[in-house]
């Protein structure tokens, strides 16, 4: 045998070589893998060879392979070894372990590893049955050194993880081995903690002694392994292992903090075990942590640490010790788990008081919070928000004086600093451990920011006072401190900061606290404790202050508003305010120049805009006597048609309709807004717009789509003309977005809005701008009717060479469908250059979305007016929903999102026969068609990709592909959102998604069926659905895109339509005559959805839980499902022949309804389908041994018992039962 061994091992060792170099021709690699693997298929004497390649004499390479070959054979071939082989090769492997390594601190790590695994792979099939001495072997081992008692700790290490962690163990064998673990969890517990107490007090003694620190490390290795270990213990174990002896463990833990080698594991075991959940009562022990002794070892390791990080005589630019700095985060995260525990423990049951060293725990808080760090100032915001927010902590003095210094903290904290790129201040050292790129930095602080921005809130509702003094003081010195725009140089003008400069970042800092601080204060302060006099007197500092610098003006005008609700307290004050924000709504840097203005002056302009729109919404009575101030200037503005941009002037006149809102008469109001819409109306309503809205080409000709453009300057005029189309949208839109009747009825009736009352006693209303807009309707839906024929082929050869891309996805809108992040850091400051094809694909993409949302408001709006237009349904029907097949799926969804889901929700019932069926029936109708062949690539293309690695290659194409596949998925999900709104009406909040965190498939399976049952049973068809429901031919399109729609490689969108809507739809006919083929249709489905999608659990569930309905409710009527059961893999004949004998007859029921659920589970197993990760992986088979753990069926007769126990003890706390 020997001489095939070692010629076998030679070749293998080859083999391995030509793997392992660098140099080796590509077509010798594949060979070699081909090699190995048949060798470890068919070879029969593997484990002599594995046996000898993983000898000592071999290299590291060579002797990992050796292992892998065990492992390999333990793994698929140990079911069908004779019982001396098995043994055979245990005991090879015990001496591999007590003799087959190099000494600790020069074996290779992953040696160890490998080595761990073949031990770990032979517990999980023999133990405790055949090997109930493991754990005494293993314990034994560590007497032989510390190179055993490492490989000890891996494989205690590993067993947890393949056990507990990742469970890659049939349920029954992970049963047994959990419950022997836990059984001896005490004396493993023990054995853990006095191997860490020997080797630590090994190391500590010997790193003094010259000469033995080679020693001192291996003792070091062990103790860093056996806290390793004891991570994935503490984690699962009961937490009265964790808390025995007083908190022995913790107290190890806590001293070993200052263990400059093994403080970083300590803190990880540390932090684990602070951060365990469980009932409240087992929880208390952990509070020991609050003590001073304890406090004081956590908070003198950070010091440490810190200090090691920034010592006094390290040289400039020397940089950061990473492990000391990842030691900080692991500290900080203790510090916030204790703050989770505090929140948890004090105020509840569990009658835990405020520890009486609480400020010092809060102090070592603090100053995590003011650490240069960003990443740790960030990591803190959580806790404090819940302390902040607790019912009992709020209240506590120590709390209350630690909010007020948290604001002071935030004023530093709120500033941007510390970009990886820079080296202006501390922060930026930590953030180029943190972070890849500024851009990265940028998105993280803007979440940190909001962060800060919601827990001072809080901090408000405990200090407000302290918290105003503490803005007012800010932003006096912000207008007091000459503007600072540093070595950042802007591109809007000279002299004007950037976003980086610093005084920019300062206001920038400074507003996002006002706006946090103000927005608590007016909530929570009486009216009468109000600092006015100081509000004012800022809100008085803010007007006065002349600012040119776009990035300063536009915080100027967020504190203007913050400090707005002061006004309403000395009226007289509020025309300056307006006077303020006049001049904001036309800024320029340079009066009258060409070039396109930047972002920055653009963000001025708009929020000037919003400003005035917020207070004309949020206190219209308030602002009403300004009103002829603000038309007189408005008019102004509008002479002049360059000066503002048609947004703009949208903005100012939806303010102005606003404020009308508050005549509180019809006829006064609707003569207003005849007047502001005039010159629109007469523009609108002109025969020359009449013709250029009626015709695609002379659409495409008035807005110079048609002309190939070569020069800025000759696209001027057609620039014109669509901006007075987009004034015109954009006008009809304020005017219907706005335009309100009175919300008190008296003060309606008396303002003659109320034309009548329902049936039902309900008021009826007539909006204002009612008249004036249903005279502009024909021409916008004729409009939308162009538009969607601009999409024709005959009308897309119309445009020009320069406009060819114009339906296009604009590249902002593709990067927010893909999710790409855009590079916001000189945004503000560049000029927005766009190009012809930019503006113009702006221009439609506006148009587009602005019409529908006109139709969409028109009907919350104008209500019976709209209703009752003439042949309304034929007019949409040949405006929005004409085309439909050469509509690009991104523009879909504004026609589903913007118009059809507003119209479904506010159409009174009357109208939904002549109206809502009409267009839904349509709609849905093409939807089906256009969905399934939408998915139907995509399947196509999932199913070949990889087949042409050339073309999958092509960038463009990728992005492109990802691109269409996302809008699908967003369209289907606009569908369903749609058709669920208009036919189910929901009866309990929706379940829980995917329970990736359940104990295992049974539990997820029971708990998730137990909800959706509940769920679905309660789900009712609305009145619309029941109107739909008598129209079949629309019925049975909503069935059909539902079921359909499980089968379409969406998960979220199978999980929920399963859930709410299939169930929901078919109930209602399912005691009809269905056809048998659309019966089998229905079922199977299902069952299609269950092999695409049953690999995830939540998907499994609803599916299982749908499919079980439609047998019950149609299998006792229709054969043919159970020819379709026959036809699934694997199943269990004579269990579907039981399981559909009692389906068809009810009364043989005998078992429970999460038993009978579980059987079907079992039966229709065969058809969940795999993921594609693990469609070509070998099985591994684990055998499960006898069962350890029996459980005695308790006695059911109660007679016979009685005669020794009585009725009584049945019901004592420590009965079995």
């Amino acid at each position: 045998m020997a001489d095939p061994v070692s010629a076998m091992c030679e070749q293998l060792v080859k083999a391995v070589n030509v793997m392992m170099d660098a140099e080796s021709n590509q077509r010798y690699r594949l060979e070699a893998l081909k090699f190995f693997e048949e060798f470890k298929e068919k070879c029969l004497f593997c484990v002599p060879c594995g046996l000898q390649l993983a000898d000592k004499s071999q290299t590291a390479v060579v002797r990992h392979f050796g292992l892998q070959i065990l492992e390999h054979v333990i793994k698929f071939q140990w079911n069908n070894m004779p019982q001396q082989d098995k043994v055979h090769l245990k005991n090879c492997t015990m001496e591999l372990l007590t003799n087959g390594t190099f000494p600790i601190l020069e074996e290779q790590s992953h040696i160890k590893d490998a080595l761990s695994r073949i031990v770990v792979e032979m517990i999980k099939r023999e133990w405790p049955q055949h090997w109930p001495d493991m754990l005494k072997e293993m314990e034994t081992l560590t007497s032989f050194g510390e190179t055993q008692t490492e490989l000890v700790m891996l494989i205690l290490l590993r067993l947890a993880e393949d056990v507990i962690t990742f469970q890659t163990l049939p349920t029954q064998r992970r049963r047994d081995i959990q419950q022997t673990l836990t059984q001896n969890m005490d004396s493993i517990f023990t054995f853990l903690l006095s191997i860490l107490q020997q080797h630590v007090d090994e190391y500590r003694r010997l790193k003094t002694i010259p000469g033995q620190e080679l020693k001192a490390k291996a003792h070091c290795r062990v103790g860093i392994a056996t806290l390793n270990t004891l991570a994935g213990y503490i984690d699962w174990v009961a937490l009265v292992h964790i808390t025995n002896d007083n908190c022995h463990l913790l107290e190890i833990l806590c001293l070993l903090l200052s263990e400059t080698e093994l403080q970083l594991e300590a803190a990880e075991c540390l932090l684990i075990a602070v951060s365990r959940k469980g009932k409240l009562e087992d929880r208390k022990p952990l509070m020991v942590l609050f003590d001073d002794v304890a406090m004081h070892y956590i908070l003198s390791a950070a010091q440490s640490a810190d200090g090691a990080n920034n010592p006094s005589d390290q040289p400039a630019g020397a940089g950061l010790l990473e492990v000391r700095y990842t030691f900080l985060k692991r500290l900080c995260q203790v510090l916030c788990a204790l703050g989770g525990q505090l929140c948890a423990l004090v105020g509840a049951v569990a009658e835990v008081n405020i520890p009486e060293n609480l400020n010092k725990y809060m102090e070592a808080f603090l100053a995590f919070t003011t650490h240069p760090s960003q990443f740790l100032r960030s990591s803190t915001q959580t806790t404090w928000g819940n302390m902040f927010r607790h019912e009992v902590l709020s209240k506590d003095p120590v709390v209350a004086q630690m909010a007020v210094k948290y604001l002071k903290a935030a004023m530093t904290n709120l500033v941007k600093t510390g970009f990886p790129s820079h080296n202006d201040s501390p922060a930026c050292e930590y953030s180029r451990m943190d972070f890849d790129c500024d851009e990265d930095f940028n998105a993280f602080f803007n979440s940190f920011r909001a962060q800060q921005g919601d827990v001072a809130r809080h901090a408000c509702k405990i200090a407000p006072m302290e918290a105003f003094q503490i803005a007012g003081e800010w932003l006096q010195y912000q207008i007091n401190t000459p503007l600072d725009t540093g070595n950042a140089l802007s591109k809007t003008g000279e002299g004007l900061c950037s976003m980086l400069s610093p005084s920019a970042r300062q206001w920038d800092a400074m507003t996002t606290f006002m706006e946090s601080v103000m927005g608590q204060l007016f909530k929570i302060v009486d009216k009468e404790k109000l600092p006015v006099d100081q509000g004012m007197e800022l809100l008085q500092a803010v007007v006065n202050y002349e600012m040119r610098d776009p990035l300063i003006l536009s915080c100027i005008l967020s504190n203007l508003s913050s400090l707005f609700p002061f006004v309403l307290h000395r009226p007289d004050f509020l025309p300056q305010v307006f006077f303020k924000l006049f001049p904001a709504i036309t800024f320029e840097v340079v009066e009258e120049s060409k070039a396109p203005r930047t972002r920055a002056v653009k963000n001025v302009r708009r929020h000037a805009c919003s400003s005035i729109i917020k207070m004309c919404r949020d206190y219209p009575e308030f602002v009403l006597p300004c009103f002829d101030m603000l038309y007189t200037q408005v008019k102004k503005l509008f002479a002049n048609e360059l000066l503002l941009t048609q947004m703009e002037k949208c903005a100012l006149m939806e303010a102005l309709v606003l404020l009308s809102n508050q005549f509180k008469d019809y006829n006064k109001q609707k003569a207003f807004l005849e007047e502001l819409m005039a010159p629109v109306t007469t523009r609108w309503l002109s025969e020359d717009m009449r013709s250029v809205l009626w015709e695609p080409a002379s659409f495409l000709a008035f807005i110079g789509a048609d002309q190939v453009v070569n020069e800025p300057a000759a696209e001027d005029q057609m620039g014109i003309n669509r901006s007075r189309i987009s004034f015109c949208v954009y006008t009809i839109l304020g005017v219907v977005k706005r335009a309100r009747w009175p919300a008190n009825l008296e003060e309606a009736k008396a303002g003659g809005f109320v034309v009548g009352y329902t049936p039902a006693g309900a008021p009826i209303y007539r909006n204002p701008c009612a008249e004036p807009l249903l005279g502009l309707l024909p021409n916008l839906l004729n409009l939308i009717r162009t538009h969607n024929s601009l999409f024709l082929p005959e009308n897309m050869a119309r445009l020009s060479e320069t406009f060819s891309r114009a339906y296009d996805v604009m590249d902002v809108e593709k990067n927010l469908i893909l999710a790409i992040s855009q590079p916001t850091m000189d945004m503000y400051d560049s000029p927005v250059y766009k190009s012809a094809l930019e503006r113009m694909q702006g221009f439609f993409c506006m148009l587009y979305d602005n019409c529908y949302h006109v139709i969409g408001y028109a009907g919350p709006a104008l209500q019976q007016d709209f209703y009752t237009v003439e042949a309304l349904a034929e007019q949409l029907v040949g405006s929005a929903l004409i085309h439909l097949e050469h509509v690009p799926d991104h523009r879909l969804r504004p026609l589903i999102r913007v118009f059809m889901k507003p119209l479904v929700m506010s159409c009174p019932s009357e109208y939904y026969d002549g109206l809502l069926c009409p267009l839904l029936g349509l709609l849905f109708s093409h939807l089906l068609q256009r969905l399934n062949l939408r998915w139907q690539i995509i399947n196509q293309r999932t199913n070949m990709c990889g087949s042409d690695d050339d073309e999958c290659s092509e960038e463009n194409q990728v992005t492109q592909e990802m691109l269409e596949d996302r809008l699908v998925r967003l369209a289907t999900r606009e569908v369903m959102d749609l058709l669920s709104m208009s036919c189910i009406s929901r009866k309990l909040p929706e379940p829980a998604g995917n329970k990736e965190d359940a104990d295992g498939d049974d539990e997820m399976m029971a708990t998730d069926s137990t909800q959706l049952n509940t769920s679905q049973t309660a789900d009712e068809l609305t009145e619309l659905g029941k109107c739909l429901l008598r129209k079949e031919d629309i019925y049975m399109t909503l069935l059909a895109i539902s079921f359909n729609s499980l089968s379409w490689r969406d998960t979220t969108n199978c999980q929920r339509v399963a859930t709410q809507v299939c169930w929901a739809l078919l109930r209602q006919v399912a005691g009809g005559n269905l056809l048998p083929e659309a019966v089998t249709w229905l079922f199977a489905s299902v069952l299609k959805a269950l092999q695409m999608h049953g690999q995830h659990d939540g998907c499994n569930a609803a599916l299982t839980q749908l499919a079980l309905f439609i047998y019950d409710a149609l299998r006792p009527r229709y054969t043919e499902l159970r020819a379709i059961m026959n036809q699934i893999p694997n199943i269990h004949l004579e269990q579907l022949e039981q399981f559909d004998q009692r389906t068809v007859n009810p009364a043989l029921q005998k078992v429970g309804e999460k038993k009978r659920k579980d059987q079907f589970k079992k039966l229709i197993a065969g058809t969940v389908g795999k993921p594609l990760g693990q469609q070509f992986k070998k099985e591994v088979h684990i055998r499960n041994l006898p069962s350890l753990f029996k459980k005695v069926k308790p006695s059911k007769d109660i007679v016979a018992d009685s005669e020794d126990a009585g009725l009584v003890s049945l019901f004592e706390p420590d009965h079995d039962d």
